[in-house]
């Protein structure tokens, strides 16, 4: 028979409980409307608060909802370390928004730890579309952090952040030919050794904010990684911890590409109105800095979410504005570098993509030969996911040969690619083909993309 688990009262919470003046009932209900806000259906009541007061923890995000019931009750910070809750960390682990820099470094840095022994809390954790709500508002409208300066360890100088850039893109043009099977656990072991001593080394102000800045760079990356290779619960949480360290380093447009991706997350797992919401704060949020390629990158990714909706009205208006971003454009600006792949071909792309959800076959198919004609061959999971597009396009138009060609010669490209999301694109149109069974062109087809869809 296994042991009962013991359990304590829960001091803190119930401190709280009464400083805040909640009656049972009444905080329940308060985290059931907090969760309704972000999308998620909880059904507590003030027996569930009774639980939770003699030592039960609640699972997965709701000690967050609880720390920011508080929050706002009380007027100051607290996390769920401080209603008593850290046993249950595991379940929400990489969801804090730090309140300063050297939380966000003791977080991230745990992080990469965590990754790098290949722990299985983070491998499993579930990606959570209610809590992106409270991340991209404390980035929106929290107050701006002191440029982040340190006076401990090994002297770190800009040489050393110059270094940390140059392997990040290293890794991402890997990342964009190969697949983020190709080097993930590599970049984090890089992170988990070379980064986070460098993060408690010495360093000045200036250093410090293009540190935090090229540490949130690389933390989105690896987040991506994890993304293409469809672990999203923990991409979800690197995207969280990239987007505050982007915040300390005092770059609201890096932290406005943070959002950006993260809504293309959103939008891959069929949470449009998280999408649109995502795209949407980072625009506010990064609207007095942001260069016009910036602009088009945070209104193409909103019409995305728009596309997944079935909105062509509101997609049609982002994309057009996107457009009119893209134009504005001169040779010279300076733009950041993690901007320069949105250019008319990626912007040829999200169009394709946005026609295809709208079931608009004629302009989906359009867009992609463009994007494909404009795209260079170092993007080999880029070409393929739009050559899936123009494939699934020319299906729906009733060109089931020519599909299976356009298609196959995508696998056969995309050799040795590494991606769980190429995988879900290329079975995605396979699954479209089911009612041309009987086409010979189509079993060809099929025997074929079965290997890349194995080896992928």
């Amino acid at each position: 028979m296994a042991a009962r688990v013991e359990r304590r009262p829960n001091h803190r919470l119930a401190a709280l409980v009464e400083e805040a003046g909640f009656s049972h009932a009444g905080l329940a209900r308060r985290v059931d409307q907090l969760g309704a806000e972000q999308g998620i259906d909880l059904r507590y009541d003030k027996t569930s608060v009774a639980r939770w007061l003699r030592g039960q923890h609640p699972r997965g995000i709701v000690p967050i909802l609880l720390a920011e019931v508080f929050t706002q009750r009380l007027g100051r910070k607290l996390g769920a370390e401080d209603l008593g809750m850290a046993g249950c960390r595991p379940d929400y682990a990489g969801l804090e928004y730090a309140s300063g820099p050297p939380e966000a470094v003791e977080i991230v840095t745990g992080m990469w730890q965590a990754d790098s022994a290949q722990r299985s809390a983070l491998v499993e954790a579930a990606f959570t579309p209610g809590a992106l709500v409270v991340p991209s508002r404390d980035w929106l409208i929290g107050a701006g952090d002191e440029r982040p300066a340190r006076q401990d360890g090994d002297r770190v100088g800009l040489g050393d952040v110059a270094a940390v850039r140059a392997v990040g893109e290293a890794f991402r043009r890997l990342d964009n030919s190969f697949g983020g099977g190709h080097g993930r656990q590599a970049l984090v072991r890089y992170l988990d050794t070379e980064v986070t001593a460098i993060l408690r080394g010495t360093y000045d102000s200036r250093t410090g904010s293009a540190l935090f800045g090229a540490a949130a760079t690389l933390t989105r990356l690896v987040g991506w990684m994890a993304y293409d290779v469809g672990v999203h619960g923990m991409a979800q949480r690197y995207f969280v911890q990239a987007l505050r360290l982007a915040q300390a380093s005092g770059d609201r447009a890096l932290g406005g590409f943070v959002l950006s991706t993260m809504s293309r997350q959103a939008v891959y797992l069929g949470h449009g109105r998280e999408a649109v919401q995502l795209a949407r704060v980072a625009q506010q949020g990064a609207s007095v800095v942001a260069t016009p390629r910036v602009r088009a990158l945070f209104h193409a990714v909103e019409a995305r979410g728009h596309g997944l909706l079935g909105d062509a009205r509101a997609c049609g208006a982002a994309l057009l504005r996107a457009e009119q971003a893209l134009e504005c454009v001169a040779a010279g600006d300076d733009e950041p570098e993690w901007v320069a792949f949105m250019n008319e071909a990626q912007l040829a792309d999200d169009h394709a993509h946005c026609y295809r959800d709208l079931e608009d076959y004629d302009k989906a198919r359009e867009y992609a030969e463009r994007s494909l004609r404009l795209r260079g061959s170092e993007y080999a999971r880029s070409r393929l996911f739009c050559q899936t597009i123009l494939a699934t396009a020319l299906l729906e138009l009733g060109e089931v040969e020519q599909a299976c060609r356009v298609e196959a010669e995508a696998t056969e490209q995309a050799e040795g690619l590494r991606s769980s999301r190429a995988v879900d694109y290329v079975r995605e149109f396979t699954h479209r083909l089911a009612p041309y069974r009987d086409v010979p062109a189509v079993r060809e087809f099929e025997a074929r993309s079965g290997c890349f869809v194995r080896t992928a």
